[in-house]
């Protein structure tokens, strides 16, 4: 496959607009809590520090795009906080914090399928 989608390719309205609505909601339901655990509670991020892991966030997202491996934005740019913290001092980074992280990536993706299948089951097949 060339990775594109042909011209018969459509997304019904609704989901674009269920999308948008979603993210909005997430990002007003958890947004200053997202950013405060990884500008202050992650490690204390000043922005020199935010400028450097945000560059390196947008290297690694070019780079990786560039070779067709996709990679989440998520990831990138708390390893790139990461690693400004661990400049300074390793136990500048809050490991703790880190751990609990990477354990809600780990159980993003079965927890999102199950709710997707009973969700598909939960509704008309028509």
């Amino acid at each position: 496959s060339s990775g594109y989608l042909g011209p018969e390719f459509y997304v019904p309205v609704w989901v674009i607009l269920a999308a948008h609505a979603a993210i909005g909601l997430g990002t007003l339901a958890g947004g200053w809590r997202i950013v405060k655990t990884m500008g202050m509670r992650l490690t204390k991020l000043r922005p020199v520090g935010g400028f450097c892991a945000e560059t390196a966030g947008a290297l690694m997202l070019i780079g990786t795009a560039a070779g067709g491996i996709p990679v989440s934005t998520t990831h990138t740019i708390t390893g790139s906080i990461m690693g400004v913290g661990a400049t300074q001092r390793l136990s500048a980074v809050r490991w703790g914090i880190v751990g609990r992280i990477i354990w809600a990536w780990i159980l993003t993706i079965p927890l999102s399928g199950f709710i997707a299948a009973v969700t598909w089951l939960l509704l008309p097949h028509g």
